[in-house]
């Protein structure tokens, strides 16, 4: 697993496709790293949470709300991300890759399209993610608002990223 110390981007010369995924508990800065990571040439940016939101307004309230609308959405877009990947079009997916289910759909997307693939693990300590969730709560730019207690709830299913899952794991240790 490498490491980096911030969570920036390097720009390098994309000559092959990439399927971009990342994981990191609620509010440690996956879909700025994913807006950051989709700025390269020929490539897509997926947001679970805008999809989520825009099919099932007010209908997610729980963690089984949130399992079975982010279920089937993963369902419905596998095709069309696969798709986009065999067209020759990078995609960063912001939907958290933060269990072994998760992942396992992920290396379904890698093996039917036949690409290269980065799992950005965003390291964050919870007391940081838990102030970034009260500021970001507070600015209302976030189509969820995750309580502190829903921050606990949803850590308790967060598995990192194990070489033995066989991914390209990059990962950020952030301390801020």
């Amino acid at each position: 697993m490498d490491s980096a110390s911030t969570t920036q981007v390097k720009q390098t010369a994309v000559t092959a496709t990439m399927l971009y995924l990342i994981c990191g508990k609620i509010a440690a800065g996956k879909s700025t790293f994913a807006k950051k990571l989709s700025e390269q040439s020929k490539t897509v940016l997926i947001s679970e949470d805008f999809w989520l939101a825009s099919l099932y307004p007010s209908q997610i309230g729980s963690l089984e709300d949130y399992a079975r609308c982010s279920g089937l959405l993963r369902t419905a877009m596998a095709p069309h991300i696969t798709g986009l990947l065999q067209a020759g079009v990078s995609v960063v997916l912001d939907f958290p890759s933060n269990t072994l289910a998760t992942r396992a759909w992920a290396r379904e997307l890698i093996e039917n399209a036949g690409v290269a693939h980065e799992l950005h693990y965003l390291d964050v300590a919870d007391a940081v993610c838990k102030a970034r969730l009260h500021a970001r709560n507070a600015r209302g730019e976030h189509p969820f608002e995750a309580t502190e207690a829903q921050f606990d709830l949803f850590s308790r299913y967060f598995v990192a990223p194990q070489q033995s899952e066989g991914f390209n794991v990059i990962r950020h240790q952030v301390a801020e």
